[in-house]
């Protein structure tokens, strides 16, 4: 899988780094609150796994499952959701995490949806951010890096549900995509 890749974005290293870094200010931000983390699946689930080991205070997970790709690498701006909350947020903390922020039409959505559950507050964090995609009016509060608007692909992120596995954030050839 490495030779479809131009090459690396960001090593594992670096990933772990900043997944720490976020978590010591999420522990900070949301000591003694009843926080609940809600991960917007596939993507994020490496993210997750790896930043919650490192928030020091009580917390829950649950996840969304939701499209807005639908099998290509621009968002269609139809947001479906696939999969929502097994439990109650009303009254609670929310933290939203994601993969990566590109157009924010997907969390956009997603935000305003679980404002109107009564939270007591809503952030989103993010692992990458590509502020020059962006569509709707929204930003993350914590985000790990800012990237250049080049497709990438590796620890969870993918193209067509392939190269989630890999430990590292790369960028996908060109020809790999535009088939």
């Amino acid at each position: 899988m490495k030779e479809d890749l131009k090459g690396i974005l960001i090593e594992e290293a670096e990933i772990q780094s900043i997944c720490r870094d976020l978590g010591a200010q999420l522990t900070k931000d949301y000591q003694d609150k009843p926080l609940v983390c809600v991960g917007i699946l596939k993507g994020s689930v490496m993210f997750m796994a790896d930043l919650i080991k490192h928030i020091d205070t009580q917390l829950s997970i649950d996840f969304m499952d939701v499209s807005s790709y639908h099998g290509g690498t621009e968002s269609t701006g139809e947001v479906q959701i696939l999969k929502d909350l097994s439990s109650s947020i009303e009254g609670k903390d929310v933290l939203i995490v994601e993969d990566i922020l590109e157009t924010g039409t997907t969390l956009k959505s997603i935000t305003e949806l679980l404002r109107a559950r009564k939270v007591n507050s809503i952030e989103i964090v993010t692992l990458l951010d590509k502020p020059n995609r962006r569509k709707a009016d929204i930003e993350a509060k914590y985000v790990g890096k800012k990237i250049p608007d080049e497709f990438v692909v590796g620890y969870g992120l993918d193209y067509d549900e392939h190269y989630r596995n890999l430990p590292y954030i790369g960028y996908l050839k060109e020809e790999i995509y535009s088939n």
